[in-house]
């Protein structure tokens, strides 16, 4: 048992190591946390939609405590708004890897195939985050349509960048109608409990999505 000097001993003790945490470790130790909070609440939103995604759900699945959250964001909507981004980005990211590694002219192919995959169908929570969630944007913060917005944006860029029409005047309508197919294949193919349906809708939205690139 510690007496009381031993006990003010070892108070002091961790009051000088506390202390000799410098202000720049601080800053990056809280950012990495923030980060694993985003992080969190990005597969959250994907596996359980916005509405599913709660402050004490995210910090669980974070392993921090609830109590901690605000120190990082001032609202779950400023939370959700981080986690859109982040999902859109990491999103937007992975597709543009698999296009960039593909044969030069089949960038939009292996893209259509990625997205369009078995794996992205049942693995929601690490897929596109509007097509897991985004019939949710709309009764969501501003803040939080906007984040989703601007990397709507870049998924659009993507795909019109790899299309045969790039630079073109009708490159940017044709990647808009490539988006609106795609992201609505992987929504019924997620929705139905029919396994031939949801790959036949797949298989015809890629013909779709190529068809013009050829």
């Amino acid at each position: 048992m510690y007496d009381a000097y031993h006990m003010k001993l070892h108070s002091k003790v961790s009051a000088g190591r506390a202390a000799r945490v410098s202000p720049s470790v601080r800053t990056e130790q809280k950012a990495e946390t923030r980060e694993r909070i985003v992080r969190a609440a990005a597969a959250s939103v994907r596996r359980h939609g916005f509405a599913g995604a709660g402050v004490a759900e995210v910090m669980g699945d974070a392993g921090l405590t609830h109590g901690g959250f605000y120190a990082h964001f001032p609202s779950r909507e400023a939370m959700l708004a981080a986690a859109a981004d982040s999902a859109g980005a990491d999103g937007v990211a992975q597709l543009a890897r698999i296009a960039a590694a593909a044969p030069a002219g089949t960038g939009l192919e292996a893209l259509a195939d990625a997205y369009l995959s078995d794996r992205h169908v049942e693995r929601a929570e690490r897929g596109c985050p509007i097509a897991a969630a985004g019939s949710e944007l709309a009764r969501q913060a501003p803040a939080v349509r906007h984040a989703a917005t601007e990397r709507i944006k870049e998924m659009i860029d993507l795909i019109e960048r790899h299309g045969g029409a790039w630079g073109e005047a009708a490159g940017h309508e044709q990647a808009l109608a490539r988006l609106s197919c795609m992201l609505g294949a992987m929504i019924i193919a997620r929705a139905v409990d029919d396994a031939s349906l949801a790959k036949a809708v797949r298989r015809a939205a890629r013909r779709s999505v190529v068809a013009d690139d050829r």
